[in-house]
C-alpha cells in the first residue's frame, strides 16, 4: 500500500480536502476507521493544517483514505459548542495568529484582543494585531491606537496598521504572511475579507461564502478553511473565535500568558499570589507604577474572576 503525504485544506466533518505535497492535487479523503485525537478531548480527530498519510482509494473518483495524522508542530482549539468537557480544533501547525482589530466600525475592546493574546499566548503561538480602518479614525482615535500600537510592541506583539480600502499597509500585510502558516481571526465586519482580497485578489474570497469572513452567529455550524495565497504561504480562517482559548485555563495560570507579568513571576511574596488582594503583590505595584498598562491589568482581572470578555 503506497501512502502519500498531504495537508489538510478543510474539513467539513467526516470529509477532509487534502493537498497532495507532490503535485498540489486536491484528493477528497474520509478517515479509515476510528482515530484516537492524539491524546486530545477533542470532538474531532483532524484539524486543518495537519500533515496526513492517505492512501489513493479512487483515483478517477478523487478520492483518499487517510490512515494517519502526523505529529503537530502546535495546535489551536477553541472550547464545542455542543459538548461542554471537549474542545474543538480549529488548526494544527500554525506559525502566527493574527488578530485584526478595528476601534471604530466595529469596534473591538481592549478585552477581547488581550482574550486571544492570552489564549494565543497558551498554544505557544506568535501573536499579531493588525489594527484596519485608518481611515475612518480621528485624530484622538488615531493618537490612542498609537498608545495601543507602542503598548502591544512593547510586549513582544508585532503590530500593523492598515486601511483595506486605500492600500495603506497592505504591503506590509503580505510581507507578514509570506513564507507562513497564519491563523486569521476578527470579529465580523472588521475587513478580514476585504484585506486578504486586497492582496490575493485571485483568492475572490465573498463574505457570503465564507463563513468567518461573514456574519455574527454562524461560527456554531462551520469550519476552518486554508487558502494558498502563494507558494508556502497560507492562511487560514478561524471560525468560532469567541470561544478561544481559556476554557482549560486554570485561574492560577493565566498570568503566566501575559508577558509583563510572567517577567515578575518570582517576585510577589507568595508564591500562589493571584495579583489581586494579596499583600506584597510586585504585579499590583508594577500596575500602580505604571510598569503594567491598567486596561491589561483589568482584563487579566476579568479572566480570572471569569468574566465574559469576549466582546
Amino acid at each position: 500500500m503506497d501512502l502519500v503525504k498531504g495537508l489538510v485544506l478543510r474539513s467539513t466533518g467526516s470529509w477532509y480536502d487534502v493537498r497532495d505535497t507532490r503535485d498540489a492535487h486536491i484528493w477528497q479523503c474520509r478517515l479509515k476507521g476510528k482515530f484516537k485525537a492524539l491524546g486530545l478531548k477533542v470532538t474531532n480527530p483532524i484539524a486543518v493544517g495537519d500533515y496526513v498519510q492517505f492512501e489513493v482509494e479512487d483515483e478517477t473518483q478523487n478520492f483518499g483514505i487517510i490512515h494517519e495524522i502526523l505529529p503537530r508542530e502546535n495546535y489551536v482549539v477553541r472550547q464545542s459548542v455542543h459538548k461542554a468537557a471537549f474542545a474543538h480544533l480549529i488548526a494544527a501547525n500554525v506559525d502566527q495568529a493574527i488578530l485584526i482589530a478595528t476601534l471604530v466600525f466595529p469596534r473591538t475592546s481592549l478585552g477581547f484582543i488581550d482574550r486571544f493574546l492570552v489564549a494565543i499566548e497558551s498554544f505557544r503561538i506568535p501573536g499579531v494585531l493588525i489594527f484596519n480602518k485608518q481611515d475612518l479614525l480621528n485624530d484622538n482615535m488615531k493618537d490612542f491606537q498609537s498608545e495601543l500600537m507602542e503598548l502591544y510592541t512593547s510586549l513582544g506583539y508585532t503590530c500593523l496598521a492598515t486601511t483595506a480600502i486605500g492600500g495603506g499597509g497592505l504591503e506590509e500585510f503580505a510581507d507578514l504572511l509570506k513564507g507562513k502558516v497564519s491563523l486569521l481571526s476578527g470579529h465580523s465586519g472588521v475587513g478580514k475579507s476585504t484585506l486578504v482580497n486586497a492582496i490575493a485578489p485571485d483568492l475572490d474570497i465573498k463574505t457570503q461564502e465564507v463563513s468567518t469572513f461573514a456574519n455574527k452567529g454562524v461560527h456554531t455550524t462551520t469550519f476552518a478553511e486554508m487558502f494558498e495565497l502563494e507558494k508556502d504561504t497560507f492562511i487560514i480562517d478561524s471560525p468560532g473565535i469567541k470561544e478561544l482559548g481559556l476554557s482549560d485555563m486554570k485561574p492560577e495560570e493565566i498570568s503566566h500568558y501575559f508577558p509583563e507579568m510572567r517577567d515578575l513571576l518570582n517576585q510577589c511574596r507568595f508564591n500562589n499570589c493571584q495579583h489581586i488582594n494579596e499583600p506584597g503583590c510586585a504585579v499590583k505595584d508594577a500596575v500602580s507604577e505604571g510598569g503594567i498598562a491598567l486596561s491589561r491589568y483589568e482584563s487579566y482581572l476579568s479572566m480570572v474572576g471569569g468574566g465574559d470578555n469576549r466582546k
